[in-house]
């Protein structure tokens, strides 16, 4: 099915932290569609709700409630936009209903793709198929060269090339997407914690003047997962004296692109795509 030239008028979105969800509800919205929002609890914005036109607040472990809530708004066609941290693998199995429980006893592991690859097979059987999580904000997709800010000088090019190879190598393992390097020596390397506290790790281990490159996985599925930057990432990066951010061309999301760019002249932050 061609999701561009497809008649949509259900939406279905899974909506966790960030502006990553009002971005895409506000798309859907141009396009004259009906948005179905599920807030998942303790991770979408209290606000989320107003931009939909019917949703409901449900926990990330309740996957049989999710379904039929989808199911009783007819809605065909859905997209998972948001932040939910990995460290609720561990928590929310407090909550599971009996389908979730089942799901995740029968994965060979519990990383994200095998979790969230499995969830959509359980979506898909009802027939509810998902749509990558990008695909209303292309125009956000970060080129390739320099975004904004100052040109690299030698050393800072070795360390981007350098973290290039590391983030994609340590990302194709599904460990994480980010890694902080200087001097061609890896500060840090992204886990469960996030791109935030990497950041920050990677500061308290090498100083000023590291390097943060952000990549997308070998293989990336982008229906469930696209990396994204936003204001938060440049404040963060100003914050740990870190100068440049290197991501992945084509494969990135800048949210709010506009003031990214503002806020990044500012704070002496270049950000390159790669």
């Amino acid at each position: 099915m061609d999701f561009n030239e497809s008649i949509m008028k259900n939406i279905g979105i899974i909506a966790g932290k960030g502006r990553f969800p009002f971005l895409v509800a506000e798309q859907i919205k141009k396009s004259g569609d009906r948005i179905v929002g599920v807030a998942l609890k303790d991770e979408a914005s209290l606000d989320f709700e107003s931009v939909c036109d019917v949703c409901e607040r449900i926990n990330v472990g309740k996957l049989q409630k999710i379904i039929d809530f989808f199911k009783s708004n007819n809605v065909d066609i859905a997209v998972m936009v948001g932040l939910v941290k990995h460290t609720k693998i561990y928590t929310a199995a407090l909550s599971m209903d009996m389908r979730a429980v089942k799901l995740m006893a029968s994965l060979i592991n519990k990383k994200a793709d095998t979790i969230l690859a499995a969830v959509a097979e359980e979506f898909a059987r009802e027939g509810i198929k998902f749509m990558p999580s990008h695909l209303y904000l292309k125009h956000l997709l970060a080129p390739k060269g320099l975004i904004c800010g100052k040109k690299l000088n030698s050393q800072e090019n070795a360390d981007v090339e350098f973290g290039y190879k590391i983030a994609k190598a340590v990302a194709g393992l599904d460990i994480g997407q980010t890694v902080v390097v200087k001097d061609k020596s890896v500060a840090a390397v992204e886990s469960v914690e996030g791109t935030n506290d990497c950041i920050r790790r990677g500061y308290s281990l090498a100083g000023e003047n590291a390097v943060v490159v952000k990549v997308a996985k070998p293989n990336q599925d982008f229906r469930f997962d696209v990396p994204v930057i936003g204001t938060d990432t440049v404040n963060i990066l100003a914050e740990n004296k870190i100068r440049v951010l290197a991501i992945e061309a084509d494969n990135t999301l800048i949210l709010d692109k506009d003031e990214v760019v503002k806020n990044a002249k500012e704070l002496n932050v270049t950000i390159i795509g790669i």
